[in-house]
């Protein structure tokens, strides 16, 4: 029978995960408080959580949120990173702090986001795309190159009707 705790924790995960965008499962056995407490900080920096669950725990608030279970990744002292508002800004500063020296011991084992399951490749690929303003940015750039060389190509008779009465006027002056 599951204790009054247990259960008040798995509601507090299933709350989590419901706010959340996407969540990364890092293994964090060998790194310091100080290292937890680093890679904590830097997280909330960027609009995330992270917390130390029990996996059966973890399991059952994913079941419960109607998200697939990466079983395969739920072995071991895991820690979880709720990404609240942008999932590859969490996972860019995760990868981030496992390439710094000393700071190998956190590993990223994968992840959910929204419906699917990302291995240690996925999570790493999510967090080499560009910040969200860059996408964006590219995305208008995309949709109004067509547009301004439709106006380009527009303005052109009209820039060379002017030039043509302007040489025009230029040889009537001269003579």
């Amino acid at each position: 029978m599951p204790t009054e705790f247990r259960k008040q924790q798995v509601a507090d995960h299933l709350e989590k995960l419901q706010r959340s965008e996407a969540v990364f499962v890092c293994e964090y056995r060998g790194l310091t408080v100080g290292q937890l407490t680093e890679i904590r900080a830097k997280v909330r920096q960027a609009g995330g959580e992270m917390k130390v669950s029990r996996n059966t725990l973890m399991i059952i608030a994913l079941k419960e949120a109607g998200l697939p279970v990466p079983e395969s990744i739920m072995a071991g002292p895991n820690i979880y990173s709720f990404a609240y508002e942008n999932a590859p800004v969490v996972a860019k500063t995760l990868s981030d702090f496992t390439k710094e020296k000393g700071n190998e011991k956190l590993i990223i084992k994968g992840g959910v986001l929204g419906q699917s399951i990302l291995d240690a490749k996925g999570v790493a690929a999510l967090a080499d795309l560009p910040p969200r303003e860059v996408l964006l940015a590219q995305v208008v750039g995309t949709i109004a190159a067509p547009l301004r060389g439709l106006v380009t190509v527009l303005s052109g008779p009209a820039r060379g009707l002017v030039t043509c009465l302007n040489q025009i006027k230029e040889k009537k002056e001269a003579a």
